[in-house]
């Protein structure tokens, strides 16, 4: 117990030692605090004292600068004020001097306005005696003339009238000329082009064929004991046979160039046989029918080839091969069909046309030939049906159908195998013809000119492709003379019949004569 009462002494006794160390330190450190606080405020004094102090400096310095910045600016405003002004009174100056001289031009222009209203009213006194005189002048005139002012004014609006229509007339005339000039220089440079790339050597065909013979005792054996080989080959292929003094030769004559075809193959197969009687002349022109089919076939086919013309018809392809065995005044029609493609090809892509179409319009534009001596109608209107029949189109059909001029051409196209069709036929040596047609054609162009009233002579030249027509000048204007022109084409186009084309030229010429005595 009394351990325990020593130790809660012991306790008190260091809890009150505490409380009095905690307590003395508290107070020195307070009066430590109370020293610097002191020491501070005299700082604080002798800084604020200090700050005054430069303030005040400062204050004086800045009313300094501010009297010297005021002052400065004094003396540019005077400087300025001074400048403005004497610019101002240089300003006034010059007004009053435009002002003087404004005055001076103001009382110029009222002597001018003075002057102009004293002529104003002397022209308008003339104006009025001018008036007088013309109303006069125009009574003498219209007493002397017998014409009131109207009917002048009329007669002379007539006769200006007349005049311009006159000089419109020449002017449309010239530009026409002109264009025309223009329009055939063009298209000579194409046709002259087109000639020049699609060339090609004519040989005229004649209507016979001649087979060799390896010796004359064959004509014995084709003529057959009491001529029944002959008559038999000449029946079965509608050819005749002629065999006459020509040495090793028969010559086989007929209109029909695939019947003579087929006669020539049939007897020159006979001939390399040896055995030559009615049976086997009959085999051999069955078989000589098969190979000029085949021939035929191969041919269309070739001449689509050749021309680049696809998708006809397969017997529109035949019908083109027949045309091989085809020929128009010695012109071999097939090989006259695939020139006129090319032609129509070449000029087409000269101008810009449709090329396809004008081949294929200048390939089949013979076609009615291949058969116009099977079916009534002229090559033209055959040809119609046949490329109708195998669905053409009707652009084709139309192109082709205009190159004899049977229709008018309704397409370029058209002109474009009308065109190439009389090139074709034009080339020297692409046509003949036997020496009496050709008399009796220029006879007929002769005669056709001189049945037209006026005309004094006429003249067939050129081998017969112009005719000249002289006329008498009294009896025929020059506003007569187109009309004449055409009216002789017209009735040569449809009285005659001839290769390629023939100009009509009209010429009149008045002559003065007279005599010195």
């Amino acid at each position: 117990m009394a351990i325990i009462i020593t130790i809660t002494n012991a306790i008190l006794i260091a809890l009150v030692t505490a409380i009095i160390a905690a307590f003395i330190g508290y107070m020195a450190r307070k009066k430590i605090a109370e020293g610097k606080i002191n020491q501070a405020e005299i700082v604080a004094k002798e800084i604020v004292e200090k700050a005054e102090k430069d303030s005040e400096t400062v204050k004086k310095e800045k009313l300094i600068e501010a009297k010297e910045e005021v002052h400065k600016m004094r003396n540019e405003f005077d400087r300025d004020y001074k400048e403005r002004r004497s610019e101002l009174q240089k300003f006034e100056k010059r007004l009053i001097q435009k002002e003087e001289h404004l005055d001076k031009k103001i009382a110029q222009q009222e002597d001018k306005e003075t002057k102009l209203s004293e002529k104003l009213k002397t022209i308008t006194e003339k104006e009025n005696q001018i008036e007088e005189i013309k109303t006069q002048q125009l009574e003498k005139l219209e007493g002397i003339s017998n014409l009131t002012t109207e009917e002048a004014k009329s007669q002379i609006l007539a006769n200006a009238e007349r005049e311009v229509r006159h000089d419109l007339a020449l002017k449309i005339k010239e530009l026409e000329h002109e264009a025309k000039d223009e329009a055939d220089k063009k298209a000579r440079e194409i046709v002259a082009y087109a000639i020049q790339k699609c060339s090609a050597d004519h040989v005229a065909e004649t209507t016979v064929s001649v087979v060799s013979l390896p010796n004359d005792e064959m004509k014995g054996r084709i003529i057959g004991r009491e001529g029944r080989n002959i008559r038999t080959l000449e029946t079965l292929t509608g050819v005749d046979l002629i065999i006459d003094d020509t040495p090793e030769a028969v010559v086989l004559s007929a209109f029909d160039p695939i019947r003579r075809e087929v006669a020539r193959i049939a007897l020159e197969k006979l001939i390399a046989d040896g055995r030559i009687h009615p049976a086997r002349i009959e085999e051999m022109v069955e078989k000589a029918k098969k190979e000029v089919d085949n021939i035929i076939k191969e041919e269309g086919e070739k001449a689509v080839f050749e021309t680049g013309v696809y998708g006809l018809h397969p017997e529109l392809v035949k019908l083109l091969g027949r045309l091989k065995y085809r020929t128009s005044y010695g012109q071999n029609v097939l090989k006259h069909s695939i020139e006129i493609a090319h032609l129509c090809g070449i000029m087409a892509a000269e101008i810009g046309s449709d090329v396809k179409l004008a081949k294929r319009a200048g390939l089949l534009h013979d076609i009615g030939k291949a058969v116009d001596h099977e079916m009534e109608g002229t090559h033209v209107e055959i040809g119609m049906d046949l490329l109708r029949r195998y669905k053409e189109p009707k652009e084709v059909i139309h192109a082709m159908s205009t190159h004899h001029g049977d229709y008018e051409p309704q397409s370029v196209e058209a002109v474009l195998v009308t065109a190439a069709d009389a090139i074709s036929a034009a080339r020297p040596g692409a046509r003949r013809e036997t020496l009496e047609a050709y008399i009796k054609r220029l006879e007929k162009l002769e005669e056709i000119a001189n049945s037209y009233e006026g005309v004094e002579k006429s003249y067939a030249i050129q081998a017969g492709r112009e005719v000249r027509i002289i006329v008498k000048p009294d009896n025929v204007t020059d506003d007569f003379l187109p009309l004449l022109a055409r009216d002789v084409t017209k009735k040569i186009e449809s009285e005659m019949e001839y290769p390629g084309q023939i100009k009509v030229s009209i010429i009149r010429e008045t002559r003065a004569v007279d005599y010195a005595k």
